[in-house]
C-alpha cells in the first residue's frame, strides 16, 4: 500500500551540497523542512547493492534509521547499450577518483568506439526512495533514452 508524504522534516540522504539546494527548492516551499545528511554528520553508507534502486533504498533507509524522520535518496547513472548498460550503477566513479566528469565521459566514449563503433544508444536511469523510519518505502524510477553524442 503506497504512503505519501506528509510536510514537515525531511532528510537528504546525501552529502552533495548542490542536490541539497536544489531539494530544497522543490520541497520547501510545500512545508518540508530539508535537512541533509551532511548537516546532521551521517556517514555515508557504501553502496552495496546492484541496482539503483537498490543503492536508492539503501542510502535512504540508514538516513531515517539514524534520524527517526522520513529520509529521501537518489542513485542514478548512464547505461551504455553498446556496453552492456556499463557504467551504469558505477556511473560517478567509473572515472576513478577525484570524479571527474569529463574524464569518465572521455572513458565512456573510448570504450563504447572499441566496443560498437556505430552503437550511440545510451539511458540515464534515476532511481528515488523515500523511506520512513518504520522501515516502509516508496520508490520511482525513470529511465531518458537517447544516442551519445
Amino acid at each position: 500500500m503506497s504512503r505519501h508524504l506528509r510536510p514537515g522534516r525531511l532528510i537528504a540522504a546525501t552529502h552533495n551540497a548542490g542536490k541539497v539546494r536544489e531539494l530544497k527548492d522543490l520541497f520547501e516551499p510545500l512545508g518540508y523542512d530539508v535537512v541533509s545528511a551532511a548537516e546532521l554528520d551521517l556517514e555515508e553508507p557504501e553502496e552495496t547493492e546492484t541496482t539503483f534502486t537498490g543503492n536508492a533504498i539503501l542510502k535512504a533507509r540508514a538516513a531515517a534509521t539514524a534520524t527517526g524522520c522520513p529520509a529521501l535518496a537518489d542513485d542514478s547513472g548512464l547505461a551504455v547499450d553498446a556496453l552492456n548498460g556499463q557504467p551504469g550503477i558505477y556511473s560517478a566513479r567509473w572515472a576513478g577518483e577525484p570524479r571527474d566528469f569529463g574524464k569518465a565521459m572521455e572513458k565512456v566514449e573510448t570504450e563504447r568506439a572499441k566496443a560498437d563503433p556505430t552503437n550511440r544508444r545510451a539511458k540515464f536511469v534515476c532511481a528515488l526512495a523515500v523511506v520512513w523510519p518504520d522501515g516502509h518505502s516508496e520508490v520511482f524510477e525513470g529511465e531518458v533514452h537517447g544516442d551519445l553524442v
